[in-house]
């Protein structure tokens, strides 16, 4: 699994990881969605790191994904910025276009 993060949204990473936490975590965020596979991707910053996390590659930010949530995610994925708002997509479509600075920042 391969993240692009592009140079805007590395700048807007930056201004908000004012906790340095330690890593970016791609999240499949079921909370309010009804069942486990209804959800919405998305990426948070953490510290911590669960036994069952799987490193993406980036050369960016050190990035993770719980291996159980890896199907909800492409293979190959950008981050990029739309204003103020990231957007997570993939060659084959966007999977969320609009993730809020303030919702990366929730831990």
């Amino acid at each position: 699994m391969h993240l692009t993060i592009t140079p805007e949204a590395k700048v807007l990473l930056d201004r908000l990881n004012t906790d340095n936490n330690h890593y970016l975590v791609l999240w499949y965020d079921t909370e309010g969605c009804g069942c486990g596979v209804n959800g919405i991707p998305t990426i948070r910053f953490t510290n911590e790191k669960d036994p069952l996390d799987i490193k993406v590659e980036n050369e960016v930010y050190p990035i993770l994904i719980h291996k159980q949530q890896a199907t909800f995610f492409a293979e190959d994925m950008k981050l990029d910025v739309k204003g103020e708002m990231f957007r997570l997509s993939s060659p084959e479509g966007i999977l969320n276009p609009f993730i809020s600075a303030q919702s990366v920042c929730v831990v």
